[in-house]
């Protein structure tokens, strides 16, 4: 860990060059024919160069179906990416001295616990953001995915039943709760919710007029994206473009891990901000250059998944996460970067520090190849690179994913066991609780069984039998990503608890039905 931090100190003292390079000349040509042969909705792109806007701009629409074009102003949800957003928050609270970044988080949230008491003692507000808790891969997600009746602090106290699945600071493992957790944390000490706080201390105080932190006030906006999937084919992916309801979004309680929506005019202020190292255009500060480093500094190593041989320039040899940023090589350069997505919108925000560049991609959309490559068509423009034809690599890629993803569920399909299930169908029926989660009721309905999510609104439907005292979910809401549910029985025949998993390998990880434990809930009506 010593030798990243020397690492982070050595790059981030490293001067910045100016800028030789403005957009690609025929960006505009070139974008709008790929969102076409691709069939997404919306792009938007800022870039930023040496302290100035060089684009803003927008090709395609917010909504298929309806005219109205995107534009510089138009507002996209942007996931992830704002985790760095809710850091900054906590960095404001750093240099007004109300917090440190290595305080434990009980010092300011009492009543906060995890699973094990000598991590709740020992977890600081550092550990929330960089992902080392030694929860699982977006484990609680259910929680806020895709939406929730839970408050934020109602959240926060479940997170004490999400049993670790690695020792604390053993392990990367990303997710989304922990920010939850920083979220409430700001309301602890500031007494203004995470909304208030981020919309007047982060996006106004930066100049992003058009960004919102609440859902309620995106809705106001009438130049919003909407979001789209293809959901008509055999697996979420496959199929044209269709917009989906604008309540799917992730759950307000967990918007302090993704629940911004920001403009390519908003991105480009944000960009200025970071590349500045706090600095306002005005000469102010945001926030202070030793937040700025704090900020930037790999803290939690992250292992480096293998790319195909075609994908292979773009595998970095090193990256960790930082606070609310991902740190990594790219061709011999520092790149700091994050991506986000909500279910139908997707974004990446990238900069090259030692270039001055930074730029941002956002899509009203899951068109994961479009956004990878123009990312890395970007990235080489900037370098000073070849072009590698990497938009047609990346799609590529993504296609062959799914197609896989396709060919499993088919064969799947094509072969169940012809078994079960042991019990007739009213046996099934009842109320089953997990820890964290809280409540699924399994009920009857003429000849078949439902099933209701009751912490999600409008995460219900259908189940039908697969094999064994296995079933499947047949959700009202087809955005809603399927699961396998499995009872387990004793040798009287009684139902001693449930387990799930989503039926797609390729399912997004947000989707963790595999980490929930019901148990029957005695005496229930």
């Amino acid at each position: 860990m010593k030798a990243v931090r020397l690492l982070a100190l050595s790059l981030m003292l490293s001067v910045a060059t100016p800028v030789w390079a403005e957009p690609p000349a025929d960006i505009g040509t070139s974008v709008e024919a790929l969102r076409k042969k691709i069939g997404a909705a919306g792009v938007s792109i800022a870039i930023v160069e040496d302290g100035k806007t060089t684009l803003s701009r927008g090709w395609g629409v917010r909504k298929i179906g309806d005219p109205a074009p995107v534009d510089g102003q138009t507002i996209f949800q942007t996931g992830s990416t704002g985790k760095a957003m809710t850091a900054t928050a906590l960095a404001i609270l750093v240099d007004e001295g109300k917090i440190a970044w290595d305080d434990p988080v009980i010092k300011h949230m009492p009543w906060f616990r995890m699973y094990d008491a000598w991590v709740t003692r020992e977890i600081t507000i550092r550990d929330l953001l960089v992902h080392r808790s030694g929860l699982g891969l977006g484990q609680g997600d259910l929680m806020f995915v895709p939406r929730t009746h839970l408050t934020r602090k109602q959240t926060v106290e479940r997170v004490a039943y999400l049993k670790p699945v690695t020792s604390f600071r053993s392990a990367y493992a990303y997710d989304n709760i922990l920010y939850t957790v920083a979220g409430q944390l700001i309301e602890e000490v500031t007494g203004q919710t995470w909304e208030v706080f981020m919309r007047d201390r982060v996006l106004r105080a930066g100049g992003m007029k058009n960004a919102t932190s609440d859902s309620e006030d995106r809705f106001r906006i009438a130049n919003r994206s909407w979001p789209h999937a293809r959901l008509s084919g055999a697996l979420r992916g496959l199929g044209p473009q269709q917009a989906l309801d604008e309540r799917d979004e992730l759950g307000r309680n967990g918007a302090p891990a993704g629940g911004l929506a920001l403009s390519a005019d908003d991105m480009a202020a944000w960009l200025k901000i970071q590349l500045a190292h706090g600095a306002l255009p005005d000469g102010k500060r945001l926030f202070s250059e030793k937040q700025a480093a704090e900020m930037w500094a790999p803290v939690t190593p992250m292992p480096i998944g293998e790319l195909p041989e075609a994908l292979k320039p773009a595998q970095p040899t090193q990256q960790a996460y930082a606070l609310g940023w991902q740190v990594q090589d790219y061709r011999g350069h520092r790149i700091v970067q994050h991506s986000g997505g909500v279910f139908g919108s997707i974004t990446r925000v990238v900069m090259i520090p030692d270039r001055n560049v930074g730029f941002a991609i956002m899509l009203n959309s899951e068109d994961s190849g479009m956004i990878l490559g123009l990312t890395y068509e970007l990235l080489d423009h900037y370098l000073d690179q070849p072009d590698y034809g990497w938009t047609t690599k990346w799609q590529d890629w993504f296609e062959a994913r799914l197609a896989g993803g396709k060919a499993f569920l088919e064969k799947a399909k094509a072969s169940p066991v012809k078994s079960g299930p042991s019990l007739a169908l009213a046996g099934y029926a009842g109320r089953y609780r997990d820890p964290w989660y809280g409540d699924i009721v399994i009920g009857q309905a003429g000849k078949g069984l439902t099933i209701d999510f009751t912490s999600t609104p409008r995460m219900a439907g259908r189940l039908k039998h697969w094999q064994y005292d296995s079933f499947v979910t047949d959700f009202d809401d087809p955005a809603i990503e399927p699961a396998y549910v499995t009872f387990a029985l004793d040798a009287d025949g009684k139902i001693t608890g449930v387990t799930m998993k989503a039926v797609s390998q390729i399912a997004d990880f947000s989707w963790d039905y595999h980490d929930l434990d019901l148990k029957p809930v005695k005496d229930a009506k």
